[in-house]
């Protein structure tokens, strides 16, 4: 049974950190894509980074570039979103989601979240003074 559980979410003062974990379950991980997205409170879904496992090569929206990291650990099958100088924008329930295995890339990953074929329950992150 495929299952993406993430957590690491919590409430953190502007420019603090957290580091967001997304545990694989039923699938391993190096055939995958893994993207997060995150939905804040009237806002629509929006992605903000992504780990191709074609080519190990990491993405990020340009909201969070420079902030984020992204990184995965085969050996815990696990995914992980650090986030760094973190503001109130950043507010927002965090997924991870893994993408069909037929594209095992993350080209057009902000636009295509219909290819993701997985998702975890979320993991809220609140930050604020």
């Amino acid at each position: 049974q495929v299952q993406l559980v993430e957590s690491g979410g919590g409430l953190v003062q502007p420019g603090g950190s957290l580091r967001l974990s997304c545990a694989a379950s039923g699938f391993t991980l190096d055939f995958y894509a893994i993207g997060w997205f995150r939905q804040a409170p009237g806002k629509e879904r929006e992605g903000v980074s992504c780990f191709s496992s074609n080519d190990g090569n990491t993405y990020f929206s340009d909201s969070v570039k420079g902030r984020f990291t992204i990184s995965r650990d085969n050996a815990q099958n696990t995914v992980y979103l650090q986030m760094n100088s973190l503001t109130p924008e950043d507010t927002a329930v965090y997924y991870c989601a893994r993408r069909r295995s037929s594209e095992p890339y993350c080209s057009g990953y902000r636009s295509m979240q219909y290819a993701f074929d997985y998702w975890g329950q979320g993991t809220q992150v609140t930050v604020s003074s």
